[in-house]
């Protein structure tokens, strides 16, 4: 971006808060940029660091000389410089424990701000989620993980509905990214040993408040070409480059911390991705002179081990020649350690004995959670065989239920209204349940109406972005009916936004298509449904579930009433969770680890129609959203199939549809409403980031904290 010199020195400060990604969830920081310019800020999709080369200077001048920006601006910046120093927060009031030696947390993706492409899903969502909380909190922290130049890919479709992935190199003069020093104030490189060969990794501060996170780079022109493009991609290339990026994110992760001079006291692994950490800890134990058995124990007194796959074929595992291949490089003179380090990954799920990332970080983490209390369940007996060998404990695997981050993912249009009516501390104590009992007493004109504000925001923001693809990418007119130009605002929407998967099955709601049909025409409860996901480059069948669904959205039966959103993103998923009326969700159980979405959704008051798996199951009580339940559970899969599509089809005939169109002589729907308010009373504590890292400081960081501490 252009240089803070460039800017007017009253405020210069903007500089500073447009690379720290902070704003990204921060009311007061964000309404600076809208303020500053509204029209540069939608041209740029929110990204302020680019906005800052746009903004003429003159607007600039004008700013600096308006006392209201001003306010504003003093106080973004203020709250700013609270949030990096820690001091009244949560954490400090907790726990003694200084911030010297941080929780490092390593995951292979995070989702931060759709500027930052550096993430594909769930998992990146959670790991964002969780940072930006830990900032909030005041924990002493730090985030290891890749840059990806090339970023996730964008998504386009072609006219036969097939999914097509284009990738475009990140800018780095729009990103709110700058490299990492060492402590000499040199650009810091590090090497890491893969086979027999060093690659060097560049490293890159994104800045998030109170907190830092290192994204790790590949692309150097010192590396070999096939080397600088093994950070190129988010899961590219194949089971080889995966080994390969996966002792980069562990190894080079640690090695990275060690060069910026931090020494952690606990060690977060979010997914089996990130095992190799493990390795580079206990060599540098032999190396201070530890057995392999203290090492390996002193390692997992400080480890914290999260999963997040309930099918053992999603747990990444390699074979042992491949591992030892990449490895070779890393064991330097420790080769008479080699079968004890390979023999922590050892484990056949099934398909024969392979090396398990998954059975590494198990085997090597104290603390180890699974991310719902069914996912707990599954998984306590998916690693049955490996949990015998663990040592006793009380919780072998614990359940630390997800959650979101609520500041980050409640519309504004809902902040408004709460702010109306929830105490004037809300925010700050929005993971108490008593808080939210005051959404009981929003008059229920007052919610509906925000509720159609929401909803309209996200029809008026379906149709512009198809409108504007026809116009800048001249997309053929099937693409932009399937966009959605024929949605109506007033209809009852349904929304169905993830990964496209088979095991998601998005297109369960066509099982009877003639049924659907019925529902979607009716003249007078009209319903819709909007479709948004990617499906994995190398997943066929998630492509051919979203060609069908395309193909639907063309098909002349259905009215127009439904609509592909293509390219969804973090901006794309704010509109959808806040705007759609009814969330649905129906995985093939027990698949589901937990579903954040859906809980973002019902924070914003729409109303979940679900599978009772993953989250669900805790979050459903009854009158604040709907349980699809076909009563009976069948072995082969198209029976239960066809039994869950005749359970949602009957909710949505003789529950959804009525309780929507039931209106009073005011045309609010009352029944709704409530349902409404029970859903955001019920999910918004329970279910927020807030409560989710409370439970992780207080059942797996503290512990670790005590035995790494003990033991320094």
């Amino acid at each position: 971006m252009s240089d803070s010199a460039l800017l007017p020195h009253r405020i210069a400060g903007l500089h500073d808060l447009a690379t720290d990604l902070w704003w990204v969830w921060h009311r007061e920081a964000r309404e600076v940029f809208r303020q500053l310019d509204y029209k540069v800020w939608r041209l740029t999709a929110h990204n302020p660091v680019r906005m800052l080369r746009l903004v003429s200077p003159e607007r600039l001048a004008e700013a600096a000389a308006d006392p209201g920006f001003l306010a504003l601006y003093d106080e973004a910046l203020r709250q700013l410089e609270a949030a990096r120093s820690g001091d009244q927060t949560w954490w400090r009031q907790r726990t003694t424990i200084g911030r010297k030696r941080p929780i490092a947390y390593f995951s292979a993706e995070f989702a931060i701000h759709q500027s930052l492409p550096i993430y594909a899903g769930g998992l990146g969502v959670l790991a964002g989620d969780h940072c930006k909380e830990a900032s909030d909190l005041g924990l002493p922290f730090v985030g290891v993980g890749f840059m990806y130049p090339q970023g996730y890919f964008h998504q386009s479709v072609t006219a036969d509905g097939w999914q097509e992935e284009n990738y475009e190199r990140i800018d780095w003069e729009d990103a709110a990214t700058q490299r990492a020093r060492a402590a000499d104030g040199s650009e810091l490189v590090i090497a890491v040993p893969l086979g027999n060969r060093t690659v060097l990794v560049s490293v890159w501060l994104v800045k998030l408040g109170g907190i830092s996170l290192y994204l790790m780079d590949t692309n150097l022109p010192e590396n070999a070409p096939w080397d600088r493009e093994l950070s190129a991609r988010l899961y590219g290339g194949d089971r080889e480059t995966r080994v390969q990026q996966e002792i980069i994110l562990g190894i080079g992760g640690v090695r990275v911390l060690r060069a910026l001079g931090y020494d952690p006291a606990v060690w977060h692994l979010n997914e089996g991705h990130a095992a190799f950490v493990v390795l580079q800890r206990i060599r540098e134990l032999l190396e201070l002179g530890y057995s392999f058995a203290d090492a390996h124990a002193e390692v997992r007194r400080s480890t914290v081990f999260t999963t997040h796959t309930p099918v053992p074929a999603g747990h990444d595992a390699f074979p042992f020649h491949m591992v030892e291949t990449h490895l070779a490089g890393c064991w330097g003179g420790l080769g008479d350690h080699r079968e004890d380090f390979l023999a922590l990954g050892r484990y056949d799920n099934g398909s024969g004995t392979l090396f398990n990332m998954t059975a590494l970080a198990m085997r090597s983490a104290a603390g180890v959670n699974a991310v719902s209390q069914l996912h707990g369940e599954v998984t306590r007996e998916m690693w049955a065989p490996l949990i015998h060998e663990l040592p006793p404990q009380d919780e072998p695997v614990k359940a630390v239920t997800n959650g979101v981050h609520l500041t980050n993912w409640l519309s504004l249009e809902l902040n408004r209204t709460l702010d109306k009516y929830l105490p004037a501390d809300w925010r700050a104590r929005h993971d108490d349940p008593s808080v939210w009992d005051a959404v009981l007493d929003i008059p229920d004109e007052v919610l509906w109406e925000t509720r159609e504000k929401m909803r309209g925001y996200m029809y008026h923001f379906v149709r512009e972005r198809i409108r504007e693809r026809w116009v800048h990418e001249n997309v053929p007119p099937a693409r932009v009916l399937a966009g959605g130009t024929l949605l109506g605002q007033q209809a009852l929407t349904i929304g169905f936004a993830r990964r496209m998967t088979a095991y998601k099955r998005p297109d369960l709601i066509f099982h009877d298509p003639d049924r659907l049909a019925r529902l979607l025409n009716d003249p007078k409860r009209p319903v819709q449904v909007v479709f948004a996901g990617k499906a994995h480059p190398a997943d066929e069948g998630g492509k051919h579930a979203l060609q069908g669904i395309y193909r639907r959205a063309l098909d002349p039966r259905f009215g127009g009433r439904i609509a592909f959103v293509e390219d969804y993103d973090l901006h794309v998923a704010h509109y959808l969770v806040q705007g759609c009326d009814v969330w649905l969700n129906n995985p093939r159980k027990p698949l589901e680890a937990s579903g954040t979405s859906g809980m973002k959704a019902a924070a914003n008051g729409v109303l979940n129609m679900s599978i009772g798996d993953g989250w669900w199951p805790e979050g459903f009580v009854g009158g604040n959203g709907w349980l699809i339940d076909p009563a009976v559970e069948h072995a082969d899969n198209a029976a239960q199939d066809a039994a869950d599509a005749d359970a949602l089809y009957r909710l949505l005939e003789n529950e959804v549809v009525p309780a929507f169109y039931e209106r009073d002589a005011r045309e609010v729907p009352l029944r709704w409403v409530q349902m409404v308010k029970q859903s955001i009373r019920t999910v918004a504590p329970r279910f927020c980031t807030r409560r989710m890292l409370k439970e992780y400081v207080e059942r797996m960081y503290l512990p670790a904290f005590e035995a790494s501490l003990t033991n320094k």
